[in-house]
């Protein structure tokens, strides 16, 4: 019996992460740190609750069926909604604190993170291979 594989459609997952990015950008340019907890807390309600409001809502533009779509790996979303999280929390508590330069380090590579996985490639998924990898690799020495 095969074990089912939970999945993403594509579209949801770019919507996700295009949120990320115009929401660092309105951080940035307006000052106001409180949009980064648009996709911080969907991304926090996604990974404890299994709801993301944000594909919620971009399910209701979904043209055809979910199945339709390429699927992404839902445990690889969940490793890259992680990272994102992390990133989107350090930054936004170090803007509320006045460490400007450690949000906007965090917020960059959140965002320059998605924007490239917008684009095509993954940070996400080669840092999750590249970890599995070194755990195998650690499995064979012992």
């Amino acid at each position: 019996m095969s074990e089912a594989i939970r999945s993403i459609p594509r579209p949801l997952v770019k919507t996700n992460q295009g949120v990320i990015v115009i929401s660092v950008l309105l951080a940035w340019f307006s000052g106001l740190e409180w949009f980064l907890l648009i996709p911080l807390l969907s991304g926090l309600s996604g990974l404890f609750l299994g709801f993301n409001p944000i594909m919620q809502l971009g399910k209701l533009f979904l043209k055809k069926e979910p199945k339709a779509y390429i699927p992404e790996d839902w445990e690889q979303q969940q490793f890259n909604q992680t990272i994102a999280v992390v990133c989107l929390g350090i930054g936004f508590i170090s803007f509320l604190l006045g460490l400007n330069v450690i949000g906007y380090i965090f917020t960059i590579m959140v965002a320059l993170a998605a924007f490239v996985a917008i684009l095509g490639f993954c940070v996400g998924c080669f840092i999750h291979f590249q970890w599995n990898q070194y755990k195998y690799r650690r499995t064979l020495q012992q």
